[in-house]
């Protein structure tokens, strides 16, 4: 018996499935607080300030590698 018509019909369901799956996960679970624009900003600025430092200190390597 051929059972390759069988992969066929699988693989378009279980698509369909996991993706009602995901769907049915989202706003069940508790609600996160929105930041405000503040709050954002304070956190953006402070990974500007890490990813300077990083930088610096990347740069550093090099230059003691050479």
């Amino acid at each position: 018996m051929d059972w390759s018509w069988l992969a066929v019909l699988i693989c378009p369901l279980m698509m369909i499935f996991m993706m009602f799956g995901m769907r049915g996960g989202h706003g069940h679970g508790p609600h996160k607080k929105q930041l405000s624009a503040g709050v954002v900003e304070q956190e953006l600025l402070h990974l500007k300030a890490q990813n300077e430092l990083l930088q610096k200190e990347v740069q550093e390597l090099k230059d003691r590698a050479v």
